[in-house]
């Protein structure tokens, strides 16, 4: 199993549309090499993403993380401020620890609540949205994107184990500090991949 994060680092509208596009690409090219690939964590903004969590499965896993690993370029003028002098922008995409195993069901509590925004009515009126909390730590998920409470159980569980690996390795403090140190690196000249213009023509000459 291999866990993904794309982030911005906190960058610009620019880098959110950038990422928002990685993480369409990166999806594509799973399905295109029968790589199992579920969302499980998304930021969006009004741009595009902030950051998002991708977790793989497969023979040919390695194979596609191993092509985004590290800080990704796009080489564009600002669709959104076409007087900025900027032309590059750079996010970066990172492997995440590997997930401890989860304390059994006596370590965890589970709540069900109704879920809220879009679905209509069956959203609305069934307590399908979860919330787990590790009683040890805290560390407490909610989720409601799927119509099921079984389904969404089974998500928050991931999420929740997704939390834990990160607080008991402080995962989160030393990736964003490589997220940054990553983004300075590559405006030095050494990006993963090369993206060009507003349809994120990728640089296949770029070495």
């Amino acid at each position: 199993m291999i866990y993904l994060q794309i982030s911005t680092a906190q960058g610009p509208a620019e880098c959110q549309m950038f990422a928002a596009f990685a993480l369409r690409q990166i999806l594509r090219e799973a399905e295109q090499a029968g790589v199992q690939a579920e969302l499980l964590e998304e930021t969006p903004s009004q741009y595009g993403i902030l950051s998002a969590v991708l977790k793989f499965n497969g023979k040919n896993a390695e194979a596609l993380a191993g092509r985004w690993l590290g800080t990704l370029q796009w080489v564009c003028p600002s669709p959104l401020r076409p007087q900025h002098p900027r032309k590059n922008w750079y996010i970066g995409v990172f492997r995440l620890p590997e997930i401890p195993e989860l304390p059994n069901d006596s370590g965890i509590e589970f709540q069900t609540c109704r879920a809220g925004g879009k679905g209509g009515q069956h959203v609305n009126k069934t307590e399908s949205a979860v919330r787990a909390v590790h009683l040890a730590s805290g560390i407490a998920v909610r989720v409601e994107s799927e119509r099921s409470q079984h389904a969404n159980k089974k998500r928050a569980l991931e999420l929740l184990a997704l939390k834990l690996a990160e607080h008991h390795q402080s995962a989160l403090q030393q990736h964003a500090a490589g997220a940054h140190k990553s983004l300075y690196q590559v405006e030095r000249g050494n990006p993963q991949r090369v993206f060009m213009g507003q349809q994120f023509k990728e640089w296949i000459g770029y070495s």
